[in-house]
C-alpha cells in the first residue's frame, strides 16, 4: 500500500511541472501575439502608405510620351519648322502575338504591299517584348477611326495620337534648320542625354541635320509620362489620365533669316545648282543661307524609301548637299578686290597701268585674258576684270601678302553658326606650299599669277564671300556672321562684337567705287545685270567667273557652253545701296558660265527683296509726288518745271505701292 505521503507529492510533482510548462509556453504564445500584433500594426499602420504605393506600381505603370520639340522661326517671327497631330499605330508584342496574322488583319483595313509587310515584320520580330514597335504613321481620320473599332481584334495594337514635326517652307530651308528622324542604333549611347529611355520610344525625334541636328537638346524639352493600368502580363488595361505627368516642351529657336529672301532665292534659282548667302553689314545677322535644288525636308521625318534617296543622291545637281557651306570653289575673280586692296597697302600706286590686248606673255608660255581691254589703271581693271592686270599686280605682290589679306576678310575660315559640315577651303601660301608638297614644297613663280585672279590653289564656299562683300561694305569691324538669334530666351551675341577691321578707310572706299562702277559701267552693267531699277539706290559688286576643272574646261565666252558639269562656276558679291551699305550678299551658280549672266540677275532679284522690307530704304525707293499746288514745294523742289510737277521718282520694277 502506497503511503498518502507519497502519492500526494508525486502529484504535486507533476502538477507543478505542468503549470510551469503552461506558463512557459503561454509566455512564448504571449510573446509571439505580442510581436506579431507589432508587425501587423507597423505595417497597417506606420508603413501603409509605402505598401499602398508599391501595391499600386504592380498595377500601374507610368509610359514615357515625347515632348513638343520646340518651334523654330524666322527673324520676324514667321514658323520654319513646327508640329502638328500624327495619328499612329503601335505594337507591343507578347510570346502570344501573330505577327503575320495581325498584319494581315491591318492590311484590310490600310493599304500596305508585300515589302512593307516583310519590312514590318522584321523590326517587330527584333523589337524586344512589350516595347511598342511603330506600324503605320501619318495616317488619316478614316484609317484612324477604323483601327480603333476593331480594337478587340488585334491584340497588343494600340491606335493614338501623337505629334509629328513639319516643315512648312520644304526646300527652301532644307539645309539650314535640316531635319529629325527616328533614332537610330547608333544615337543610343551608354551615357549622357542620348542615354534615356525616351530615345526607345517609338515616337522620339532627334535632329540629324542643320539647326535641328546643332540645337538638338535645346529643342527636345524633357518627356513626360503617361499613367496605364496594366494586367499581369504588362498589357494596358486602362488609363488613368489624372496620375498623367506633363512633358515640358523644348525651347523655341529664333533665326536671323528671313523667310521672305529665303524664299525668293529659291524662287530664282528654279532648277540651277548653287547657293545664296546674305548679311546684314551692320550686325552680322544672316538672312539668307540657300543651297539649291533642295530637297523636302518632310519627307526624312517619316524615312524616305531608298528608290526616292537613290534618286536625290544620283542627281547631277546634288540636292542633298550644302552649297553654301560644305562645297568649295575658286573665286575667280571675287578675289581681285583683296588683290586690290593688298596692292593699295603696300604701297602700288593705283594710276598704275598695265595694257591688256587679250594675251600676255610671260614666263614662256601665254596668259589670257577675255577681252582686250587696252591699257587700264587699278580702278578701271577691277570694273572691267581684266585678268592681265592683276596677273601683273600679284607678281609684285607674292602669294603670302594676298593670303594675309584674304584671311583679314574671313577667306579660310569656319564661322561658329551652328550648323554642321562646314568647310574652311584653302587660302594658300609660301608655308602651304611646304606642308602639302613635300617632294615640291618651294612657291613657283608661275603659281602666282593664277592666284591672282581667284584661281589656283585657292577654294572658297559661299558664305566665306558674303563675310568678305560685308566687310568691304562695313569697312570698320571685323564682321561675323550670326544664324542663332535666341534660344528661348537667351539672346546670342551679335556679329558686330567683333575686333576692328583694320584697313585703310581710303583704301576701301576706292574698292567700294570700283565695285559701283562694275554695275554701272563694268561687266555687270551689260543687259542691266545688276541694276535694281530703284532710281538713286543701286547696288555695288564684282562678278567672278572660276574654271571648274582646267582652264580648258568650259568653251565659248567665260567658259559657258558645253556639258553642264565642264562649264565654268559664275559668281557675284554685292552689297547695296551703294552709297549706304545695309546688306551684303554672294551668289554662286555652279556651272553656270559668266557670272554677269548667271550670278548677277539672280542676287538682282534677292536683293530688291530686302531692300523694300527695310523701311529707312524703302522710303528712298519709293517717294511721294511732290504737292505741286503750293508755292512752298515750287520753293522746295527747284527742279520742277514751269508746270511746277517735278519728274517723279522712278516705280519699282516689282510694281511694289507706294
Amino acid at each position: 500500500m502506497i503511503k498518502p505521503t507519497i502519492y500526494f507529492d508525486d502529484v504535486n510533482e507533476r502538477q507543478s511541472l505542468f503549470h510551469r510548462r503552461t506558463f512557459l509556453f503561454g509566455g512564448l504564445a504571449g510573446v509571439g501575439l505580442v510581436a506579431l500584433g507589432g508587425r501587423l500594426a507597423q505595417l497597417q499602420l506606420i508603413e501603409a502608405s509605402r505598401y499602398k504605393m508599391l501595391s499600386e506600381h504592380n498595377q500601374f505603370q507610368f509610359l514615357l510620351t515625347p515632348p513638343p520639340r520646340g518651334i523654330i522661326f524666322d527673324r520676324n517671327g514667321v514658323v520654319l519648322a513646327s508640329n502638328r497631330p500624327d495619328f499612329r499605330l503601335l505594337l507591343a508584342k507578347d510570346e502570344n502575338t501573330d505577327i503575320d496574322a495581325i498584319l494581315a488583319k491591318i492590311a484590310e483595313l490600310i493599304p500596305m504591299d508585300d515589302a512593307h509587310r516583310a519590312r514590318l515584320a522584321d523590326d517587330i520580330d527584333a523589337a524586344p517584348d512589350k516595347a511598342p514597335v511603330t506600324l503605320m504613321e501619318d495616317m488619316s481620320w478614316d484609317q484612324f477611326s477604323a483601327v480603333n473599332a476593331r480594337a478587340p481584334e488585334l491584340p497588343g495594337v494600340t491606335a493614338d495620337m501623337g505629334e509629328v514635326r513639319v516643315y512648312p517652307f520644304s526646300g527652301a530651308f532644307a539645309h539650314v534648320i535640316g531635319y529629325v528622324a527616328k533614332v537610330s542604333a547608333s544615337d543610343v549611347t551608354k551615357t549622357g542625354p542620348n542615354s534615356e529611355p525616351i530615345m526607345l520610344n517609338p515616337g522620339f525625334r532627334i535632329g540629324k541635320q542643320g539647326v535641328e541636328k546643332s540645337f538638338d537638346l535645346d529643342l527636345r524639352g524633357r518627356p513626360g509620362a503617361r499613367k496605364v493600368e496594366v494586367d499581369v502580363k504588362g498589357r494596358v488595361v486602362r488609363q488613368d489620365p489624372g496620375g498623367d505627368i506633363p512633358a515640358t516642351p523644348g525651347a523655341p529657336l529664333r533665326l536671323t533669316l528671313d523667310a521672305d529672301i529665303q524664299n525668293r532665292a529659291m524662287e530664282v534659282f528654279g532648277e540651277d545648282s548653287g547657293a545664296a548667302v546674305m548679311m546684314d553689314c551692320r550686325s552680322g545677322d544672316v538672312l539668307c543661307l540657300f543651297s539649291g535644288p533642295s530637297f523636302d525636308a518632310n519627307l526624312f521625318v517619316k524615312g524616305l524609301t531608298k528608290p526616292d534617296y537613290q534618286a536625290l543622291a544620283q542627281y547631277d545637281h546634288k540636292p542633298l548637299f550644302n552649297k553654301a557651306l560644305t562645297a568649295t570653289y575658286p573665286p575667280g575673280s571675287t578675289f581681285k578686290t583683296l588683290v586690290a586692296l593688298t596692292a593699295l597697302k603696300h604701297g602700288i600706286d593705283p594710276s598704275t597701268t598695265h595694257t591688256c590686248n587679250r594675251v600676255w606673255f610671260w614666263g614662256g608660255r601665254p596668259w589670257g585674258c577675255d577681252k582686250a581691254h587696252g591699257t587700264l589703271n587699278m580702278h578701271d581693271a577691277i570694273s572691267k576684270s581684266c585678268d592681265i592686270y592683276f596677273y601683273q599686280t600679284s607678281l609684285q605682290l607674292g602669294p603670302d601678302r594676298m593670303a594675309e589679306m584674304a584671311r583679314l576678310f574671313g577667306l579660310g575660315s569656319v564661322f561658329d553658326l551652328g550648323i554642321p559640315g562646314q568647310k574652311p577651303g584653302l587660302v594658300p601660301d609660301s608655308a602651304y606650299k611646304r606642308r602639302a608638297f613635300r617632294r615640291d614644297p618651294v612657291w613657283h613663280a608661275g603659281e602666282t599669277p593664277s592666284m591672282g585672279i581667284g584661281q589656283g590653289y585657292l577654294n572658297v564656299n559661299a558664305l566665306q564671300l558674303c563675310v568678305q562683300a560685308a566687310r568691304i561694305a562695313n569697312g570698320v569691324t571685323a564682321l561675323t556672321p550670326r544664324l542663332v538669334h535666341s534660344i528661348g530666351d537667351v539672346i546670342q551675341p551679335s556679329g558686330a562684337q567683333a575686333p576692328p577691321l583694320g584697313v585703310d578707310p581710303d583704301h576701301l572706299r576706292f574698292i567700294r567705287d570700283a565695285m559701283a562702277a562694275v554695275v554701272t559701267s563694268g561687266t555687270a552693267a551689260e543687259h542691266g545685270a545688276a541694276d535694281l531699277s530703284f532710281g538713286q539706290v543701286r547696288m555695288a559688286g564684282k562678278t567672278g567667273t572660276a574654271q571648274s576643272h582646267s582652264y580648258a574646261g568650259g568653251r565659248g565666252a567665260h567658259g559657258s557652253v558645253g556639258a553642264w558639269s565642264q562649264r565654268d562656276h559664275a559668281w557675284f558679291i554685292a552689297y547695296a545701296p551703294a552709297d549706304d551699305p545695309r546688306y551684303a550678299m554672294s551668289v554662286l551658280v555652279e556651272h553656270g558660265g559668266f557670272g554677269a549672266d548667271a550670278a548677277a540677275p539672280k542676287a538682282r532679284e534677292i536683293m530688291r527683296v530686302a531692300l523694300l522690307k527695310d523701311p529707312q530704304i524703302r522710303a528712298r525707293i519709293v517717294q511721294p509726288p511732290p504737292d505741286t499746288t503750293s508755292t512752298s514745294s515750287l520753293l522746295s523742289n527747284p527742279a520742277a518745271g514751269p508746270g511746277g510737277a517735278a519728274n517723279p521718282p522712278p516705280t519699282p520694277a516689282d510694281g511694289s505701292p507706294a
